[in-house]
């Protein structure tokens, strides 16, 4: 190899070590830069997530509020006329909990006489699934969480704000009560009304 080419080698091997040096501070500068999005991205996702937390809390609040209401409702209407159907009750309780091995539940409303029982679910907006939960498990839970009870005549209702005419059709011929909301007292279907 002559002087000449080794020159130009050389001079070659320069160039691209400066275009190198130059390519490596445009690649940490294009890092930093990204590092620098990342970490305002990452803030800005704590900012949203506490966001959504405030919203979610204040969200649940609304439903608890308005879960409350309308048992609220429900209870005074049912305590001030303890009848369900043709049934008179002597005792109306709310929120009653049972907890035991096989099985856990919570009674929103819950009346008492001498051999019947009706439980009553309440819901702002009652939907299909409220009305099918109620059907196939609060009977046999209450039966299980409260054994006193097992050889009482349980009847169900499902008491809320909102129905929409379907479910209703679909309460009546499962021989479940309608509470409505109507004035001052719940409007109550319950001319069907079936043992369970």
């Amino acid at each position: 190899m002559t002087d000449n080419e080794l020159k130009e080698l050389v001079a070659g091997l320069a160039v691209s070590n400066a275009e190198l040096v130059l390519m490596s501070k445009e690649t940490n500068a294009k890092f930093a830069e990204t590092e620098a999005q990342m970490k305002e991205t990452s803030a800005q996702m704590k900012r949203t997530d506490a966001t959504l937390e405030r919203m979610g809390i204040t969200l649940g609040n609304h439903t608890n509020n308005s879960g409350s209401i309308t048992e609220e409702y429900f209870y005074n209407s049912l305590k001030t006329k303890p009848v369900l159907g043709r049934v008179k009750y002597d005792l109306v309780d709310r929120n009653i909990k049972g907890n035991v091995l096989k099985a856990r539940d919570e009674f929103d409303i819950v009346m008492y006489n001498g051999d019947s029982i009706a439980l009553i679910e309440c819901k702002s907006k009652a939907h299909e699934t409220d009305l099918r939960k109620l059907i196939d498990n609060k009977a046999n839970n209450f039966r299980t969480l409260f054994p006193d009870y097992k050889d009482y005549k349980i009847y169900l209702g499902l008491a809320s704000f909102s129905f929409y005419d379907e479910l209703t059709e679909i309460a009546k011929e499962n021989g479940v009560a309608i509470l409505k909301h109507t004035g001052e007292l719940a409007e109550i279907e319950a001319d069907n009304l079936k043992e369970y």
